[in-house]
């Protein structure tokens, strides 16, 4: 005969060991389901962002002579401008060669420009003369970026004779942005050689996605001036220290401002690239100043676009 004590506590054994057994494995599955990512698993997911890098004034922008990999951005320094100030750093810099580093990128440096920017075929003995020469001018290089981006369109005549015929007139971008992807926002930093005196590099990281080297006017303008005279004299200084033949001109400016232009011909004529690229942006209608909606966004409570000139973009 069983004894009903010993029958109930074999049972009561057994469901325990049950009951621990499902206990085990639910708390097995769970610490599965919701470890933490390994370090590996984190670092295969990669961050990237866009970043401006912003020329307001008489800037042309060619292909450094000495690296594939590299452009230079060059300016006239001038009485008729203040010096060149780097707004993300808030430094105003002399004249002199300047290097622009970036963090690691992830984009295609592919180097696209929008087919309103100014292109022009520019000598490379006349880039590698102005790195050369101690006159006053700067120079910026950094990496080819992933693409030319309009900033700001002004409405303007440009090419190899003057006056520019009307065939060459259209919206033509003033402030360009390069536009690169980047990992991260933390790297960028600035080293150079002055003209005179020494510069200490420096470092930043980027809260917003723009850095802007501006050179702005030296005064405000003028009400009385219906000619556009500091762009067209602003553009002549710049056509003159790439040694171009290259002319600017504003098709709602009177005719008389033809005869006070202080443009003049150039020993070294320029071929206007062609402009085979497509826009990847929408273009502005036609007459008067237009901003770039995403860059205008970055720039809010900034002056920009005071040159009317037109950037030039170079090649070879």
């Amino acid at each position: 005969m069983k004894n009903p004590r010993y029958s109930r506590s074999s049972l009561s054994a057994l469901g325990c060991a049950v009951l621990a057994t499902l206990l085990l494995v639910a708390c097995t599955q769970s610490q599965t389901q919701t470890a933490p990512a390994t370090p590996q698993s984190k670092a295969a997911v990669t961050t990237t962002k866009d970043v401006y890098v912003v020329f307001d004034g008489p800037w042309a922008i060619v292909p450094d002579p000495k690296d594939a990999n590299s452009i230079l951005a060059l300016a006239p320094k001038t009485t008729s401008h203040r010096d060149l100030v780097v707004q993300a750093w808030d430094k105003t810099l002399s004249s002199g060669i300047y290097t622009l580093s970036l963090p690691p990128r992830s984009g295609p440096a592919g180097g696209t420009v929008d087919p309103n920017i100014l292109q022009a075929k520019i000598d490379p003995q006349n880039v590698q003369r102005v790195l050369d020469s101690k006159s006053e001018r700067y120079a910026i290089r950094l990496p080819k970026p992933d693409a030319y981006v309009a900033h700001t369109h002004y409405r303007s005549r440009a090419g190899s004779a003057y006056p520019p015929d009307a065939s060459t007139e259209k919206d033509y971008v003033t402030v360009v942005s390069l536009r690169y992807t980047v990992t991260t926002l933390s790297g960028f930093s600035l080293a150079g050689s002055p003209n005179s005196g020494a510069f200490n590099p420096l470092s930043l990281q980027v809260e917003t996605p723009i850095i802007n080297f501006a050179i702005n006017p030296a005064h405000d303008p003028d009400p009385a001036d219906k000619c556009n005279t500091h762009s067209r004299e602003s553009f002549h200084d710049l056509t003159k220290l790439l040694n171009v033949t290259l002319f600017v001109d504003f098709p709602n400016d009177p005719a008389e401002c033809h005869g006070k232009d202080p443009q003049n011909s150039r020993p070294v004529k320029a071929e206007l690239a062609p402009s085979f690229l497509r826009s990847f942006f929408v273009r502005g209608s036609a007459g008067g100043l237009k901003q770039h909606l995403l860059a205008a966004i970055y720039y809010f409570g900034v002056q920009v676009g005071a040159c009317r000139a037109p950037i030039i973009v170079g090649g070879s």
